[in-house]
């Protein structure tokens, strides 16, 4: 059963698309990041004749969510794909151009609720934090980050990717576990890390373990070098005219969106929608606490690309 909400939705949604009854031809939309596919499923109630192009590198929420679009009237197309390949997938669709693209940035309530690879500390599972539903030995796991990673680039990493302030505690103590016995589940990272850090952080709005977990998986994925070459390659194959929002819920993602978004700006290629950046309301925030930190820009596009 999904528990996902999906955030910033009617914002995200109203930002690339024209208002109802003013459609002229028929409007192609990239969903970059399908994941509970809220977005997918709210543009084709609104706007029945979109073409919807949807991508995900985890193959198991296509499964999940392909009964919401029964018997509806939008043409989607699902591609288990990581949003940085999105040039590889419009030209397998021989989509030329696109009206608008929707980045949803981090992980869905489902992925870390439901997933069994380890993403939440809440759960005893499988250190494994990759997107892919069943990964290959060559594709690099958290359990083999924390048992085989220096103690120098663990602590980089958890500094770097998660700004955790106790990163070179953890990743001390991480080192010392693993010289006694193997890492090998999600709850053998969080006794580590509780240990590691003193009490007095242990307290808190946050989990203590929140921002290491967050860390490994960014690591893990390489969802920054991901979402760099998303943003640049879907700016590509946007019409002018057409639209592109992003919705980040970490600092480091929102600042890789708007360093582009400005980059393109001066360019003269684009324009901001809005100024300054879009928050969830208080009755968002009260209804879906994971919207706290979600942060939403827009940025439409104004003239072609150079030759």
């Amino acid at each position: 059963m999904s528990v996902h909400r999906t955030v910033l939705l009617n914002e995200a949604i109203v930002g690339i698309l024209p208002k109802e009854g003013v459609v002229h031809g028929k409007q192609v939309i990239v969903d970059a990041t399908f994941g509970g596919g809220g977005h997918s499923q709210e543009i084709c109630k609104r706007y029945p004749g979109v073409k919807i192009i949807a991508m995900d590198q985890d193959k198991s929420v296509f499964r999940k969510a392909k009964d919401k679009f029964k018997g509806s009237n939008c043409d989607i197309s699902f591609f288990n794909e990581n949003f940085r390949n999105i040039d590889k997938v419009l030209k397998k669709e021989n989509v030329g151009q696109v009206d608008g693209i929707i980045f949803d940035l981090g992980l869905s309530s489902d992925q870390l609720e439901n997933s069994t690879r380890g993403f939440s500390f809440m759960k005893d599972e499988p250190l494994l934090m990759t997107m892919k539903e069943n990964p290959t030995p060559e594709d690099i796991t958290a359990k083999e980050v924390v048992n085989t990673w220096g103690e120098e680039s663990l602590a980089d990493i958890i500094y770097g990717y998660g700004q955790e302030r106790q990163a070179r505690r953890i990743a001390k103590a991480i080192v010392e576990f693993r010289n006694r016995q193997e890492i090998r589940t999600t709850f053998d990272l969080v006794k580590i890390i509780e240990k590691a850090i003193p009490a007095k952080f242990r307290k808190g709005r946050i989990h203590y373990a929140t921002k290491t977990f967050q860390a490994i998986r960014i690591a893990i994925n390489d969802e920054l070098g991901a979402l760099a070459t998303g943003l640049d390659e879907g700016f590509k194959f946007l019409k002018v005219g057409g639209r592109m929002s992003v919705i980040s819920f970490h600092s480091l993602e929102d600042r890789i969106v708007k360093k582009f978004f400005k980059m393109k700006e001066k360019e003269e290629k684009a324009k901001l929608t809005n100024k300054k950046v879009i928050l969830a309301d208080e009755n968002e925030i009260k209804n879906n606490p994971r919207s706290r930190s979600a942060k939403l820009r827009i940025l439409e596009k104004t003239a072609g690309n150079a030759e």
